[in-house]
């Protein structure tokens, strides 16, 4: 990352940043006191460089267990007059969503910006979701940059909006603005020393008996936000003044769209507006362009939310408009491979659209790289699926959990849950995981499967949840269940890390998100104070984890078995790995048994088979030493050096 160009104090400078941090250094532009996350990409980022650098600006910065109580947190420095930002993923912004409708209603102090990151084509994420739908229902405007320049004006822009209205105001970024890079000019950094105060006679409630007279304040301030929308400068028009074809677009879907009109060569055609407000619409600006347009187009991710709000617009002024015809995902001619609504926006795909509103043949943009390209054309790629990475102890938990239940033979469920454990849905991880929803959903389905054993459901019960996980959202449903008295393994797969979004730290975790040393919770103390037995085993130790997984399955009890090792990655960095190596002596090839299982059936990059020589190997630049390959071999023929 960055960090030196994220904090430099060089007004007008020009630097590469990535929108990620992009939007961290209009947050300390705009002289930001707070900050609040729960690690998700695409915004991961966000807070991993606001903690970096929060004791050179003297704000907090913290990791929260959960995105509710990281927005609560935002809220209530807020309240005491700073700027506070939090920052999610539309899965975090699902689950604060109960506290932000009761926020935009009580209203703010100091400026408050919600900065989420959605996930086109989910690259990161369990599912593509549009949070603007979710903003609507909160009633919080909504900004979307185009690009990473605009990011970081858009937050400041946010955070005096905020102020303005006494509102929260979401900053929506996707994952091509997030992890893109781009030049960002540099603007003053301002000395920001305010102390947090609230007045004694300052409340932000929401009072039952007149609930109807804060939502009508509420809908006031949207309709003052729309009217500053319209002179706002991340809002312009480009090309024919009276065009008849007229292409609304936001956030990078603008940029492919003003690509494909370069490259279709009809810019003398067709007229351009982009809006970085999306929501609450800048009605008299729209209408104002829909008057001299007989076609309408729409560039936009993921979902058609832009192109609803303005048809419904159009709609309520048909009698001045005329005849207008709208292309859109609704239409279904702004569409990828797998349909409208589906997928991430790119320039091939608004080429195909334009190109089908105004009768055009396709055309592809030329490439002037194509002639040095063609002779690495024909060049085969290892095709290579997602897998845990070489070592991961998540590997072994996973072998021992599939043994104990086959062992067991009553075909155990398995519930899952988010983490970079979720590749147990794979190869990688034998297919175990038969449920993946949302982050501690495992241990409620898991709970609620348990209880139907009084109507005869007899299959043994198995969740399965990482330690981040665990602290964020399983609790609650492990209350539940050791007060049902439900009966299932609950597995915490704790590798002391959350990994999956770049190893932050958690409240089992010995350092906070500024660095600083921090009170440790243990998974165990916590299932301790919940009256539930539990057993901790390290899972490097395959054969007696398969034993002890075995046993407690035998049990119609609730427990918690806690399979402790550290992330492999992690823990490489720390010391010298141990040695795996196989003894070519004992391997035998394709004549054995296992039918390649190190290489193929584990799935395992580090394990590789070499066919020249008709045998396995080991690359030891990628073997983090797990040893599970060595454990499971029925030749012997691996073994592992340097274990601790």
């Amino acid at each position: 990352m960055s960090i030196v160009s994220v904090k430099a104090d060089l007004p007008g400078r020009v630097v590469l940043l990535t929108g990620n941090e992009a939007v961290a250094r209009g947050a300390l532009e705009a002289g930001l006191g707070f900050a609040s996350s729960y690690p998700g990409s695409p915004t991961a980022e966000v807070l991993g460089v606001l903690g970096q650098l929060a004791r050179e600006f003297n704000l907090y910065a913290e990791w929260s267990i959960n995105e509710i109580v990281a927005m609560e947190g935002a809220a209530a420095a807020s309240f005491a007059g700073l700027r506070s930002m939090v920052v999610m993923k539309p899965d975090g912004l699902n689950v604060a969503l109960d506290f932000l409708t009761s926020l935009s209603l009580s209203g703010i102090k100091g400026g408050m910006v919600v900065v989420v990151g959605d996930d086109p084509h989910a690259h990161s994420s369990i599912k593509e979701e549009d949070s603007r739908y979710l903003a609507k229902v909160a009633h919080v405007p909504v900004f979307e940059p185009a690009t990473v320049q605009e990011a970081k004006e858009m937050v400041k822009e946010a955070f005096a909006l905020s102020e303005t209205l006494r509102h929260p105001v979401i900053v929506r970024c996707v994952t091509r603005i997030c992890h893109a890079s781009g030049n960002v000019v540099l603007g003053e950094l301002p000395f920001r020393e305010k102390k947090p105060a609230i007045q004694k006679d300052e409340r932000f409630i929401i009072n039952p008996a007149g609930v109807s007279m804060t939502h009508r304040q509420q809908e006031l301030k949207l309709r003052k936000m729309a009217e500053i929308a319209e002179a706002m400068p991340f809002n312009w028009y480009e090309g024919p003044a009276d065009a008849e074809i007229l292409l609304i677009g936001c956030g990078p879907g603008f940029m492919y769209a003003r690509e494909a009109v370069d490259i279709l060569g009809i810019s003398d055609r067709i007229g351009l507006l982009k809006l970085g407000v999306t929501w609450p619409l800048p009605e008299k600006l729209v209408l104002n362009h829909l008057r001299h347009a007989k076609k309408v187009v729409f560039a936009e991710e993921i979902e058609p939310v832009l192109e609803e709000s303005v048809t419904s617009l159009a709609a309520r002024h048909w009698s001045e408009l005329g005849t207008l015809s709208f292309y859109g995902k609704n239409s279904g001619h702004v569409a990828g491979p797998l349909g409208p609504g589906v997928g991430e926006l790119n320039v091939d795909i608004m080429i195909g659209a334009l190109a089908s509103v105004l009768g055009l043949p396709a055309r592809q943009p030329e490439n002037p790289q194509e002639p040095e390209a063609q002779p690495t054309a024909g060049v085969p790629v290892i095709d290579r699926e997602l897998a845990f990475c070489a070592g991961c102890p998540h590997r072994a938990s996973f072998w021992a959990i599939r043994a104990a239940l086959e062992l067991d033979g009553r075909n155990g469920f398995v519930a899952g849950d988010i983490g970079c454990y979720t590749l147990g849905l794979g190869r990688t991880g034998y297919y175990l995981m038969r449920t993946v929803h949302c982050m501690g959903a495992g241990v409620g389905v898991a709970s609620g499967l348990s209880k139907l054993a009084r109507l005869g459901f007899a299959r043994p019960v198995v969740a399965l949840v990482g330690d981040s996980t665990f602290f964020h959202a399983a609790v609650p449903a492990l209350i539940d269940a050791r007060y049902n008295q439900a009966a299932f393994l609950c597995v915490v797969l704790d590798n002391g890390t959350t990994a999956m979004t770049g190893h932050q730290p958690h409240p089992g975790m010995r350092v906070n998100a500024m660095g600083e040393e921090a009170p440790a919770v243990a998974v165990e103390e916590i299932v301790a104070g919940l009256g539930i037995p539990y057993t901790i085993q390290d899972p490097y130790d395959i054969k007696t984890t398969t034993r002890v997984v075995f046993d407690l399955l035998q049990q119609k009890v609730l427990h918690v078995l806690i399979l402790r090792r550290e992330c492999a990655l992690v823990a490489a960095r720390k010391s010298k790995k141990p040695r795996v190596y196989v003894d070519p002596q004992r391997c035998i090839g394709d004549a054995c048994g296992c039918k390649r299982f190190c290489s193929k059936v584990f799935s395992c990059p580090a394990n590789i088979w070499d066919a020249a020589a008709g045998k396995a190997r080991i690359d030891e630049a990628v073997c983090n030493g797990c040893g599970v390959c060595a454990a499971n071999c029925p030749q012997q023929a691996i073994a592992v050096e340097g274990r601790e």
